[in-house]
């Protein structure tokens, strides 16, 4: 991949652009925010989450979810921003208690029945996989609680700007990489390139702003 560089994102609710440590912070004092809170109906528990690449924190997202949602409907979540390909299995992982989506009692595992406030709490860090074969792992943190009402399963709050992927021949944008070549960290090609490539075109993927791009099937 690409040389990394300082991670930048969008807030959903003003539209600036922070690097990933920054935008914690002004998600708390943004007043487009704030604004919106002030109007919600104070009823329910509401969790800040941020999730990241454990391998490729590049891609990071910001989003609130109900803490009476379950770990399915964060599953369902991450399946639909950044993960789904092939309908393969996933599991989060909680103070070492693994929580499938098919689960294995020979192995101890649960169910994602369980609801967030059960499972977890204000600053509690844990992981998800996805694709037990070709993995995707993510880092999730609870930042943040509030009080509030919420009409959505889960809220966007901010996103990763795509990071800048060059040509590995030319220099140019990448558009594609190589399934194949992608395990050699090299295999990143513009359009005009990729037609080249010796792998062939079949093994060719979008570039997709998600911590699986490159990986199984995934196109985002």
């Amino acid at each position: 991949m690409a040389k990394r560089r300082i991670s930048k994102g969008r807030c959903y609710f003003c539209s600036a652009i922070f690097s990933k440590n920054v935008m914690t912070k002004h998600l708390k004092k943004c007043k487009q925010r704030k604004a919106e809170i002030e109007k919600q109906q104070k009823e329910i528990k509401i969790f800040h989450i941020m999730a990241e690449g454990r391998y490729l924190p590049q891609y990071w997202i910001h989003f609130e979810m109900p803490a009476n949602a379950t770990l399915k409907d964060l599953d369902n979540f991450l399946r639909d921003i950044w993960v789904e390909c092939c309908g393969h299995l996933s599991a989060f992982t909680i103070d070492n208690i693994r929580y499938s989506s098919y689960p294995l009692k020979e192995y101890d595992e649960r169910s994602m029945k369980e609801k967030l406030e059960e499972v977890l709490s204000l600053g509690k860090k844990f992981y998800y996989e996805y694709d037990f074969g070709t993995p995707t792992e993510i880092v999730l943190k609870i930042l943040d609680e509030r009080k509030g009402k919420m009409k959505e399963k889960v809220k966007l709050l901010a996103r990763n700007e795509p990071p800048p992927i060059k040509c590995e021949i030319c220099g140019k944008t990448a558009t594609y990489v190589c399934s194949q070549c992608i395990y050699e960290g090299k295999g990143w090609l513009c359009d005009e390139c990729a037609s080249k490539h010796e792998c062939g075109e079949e093994m060719l993927l979008p570039v997709v702003n998600s911590p699986r791009v490159g990986m199984c099937g995934y196109t985002g």
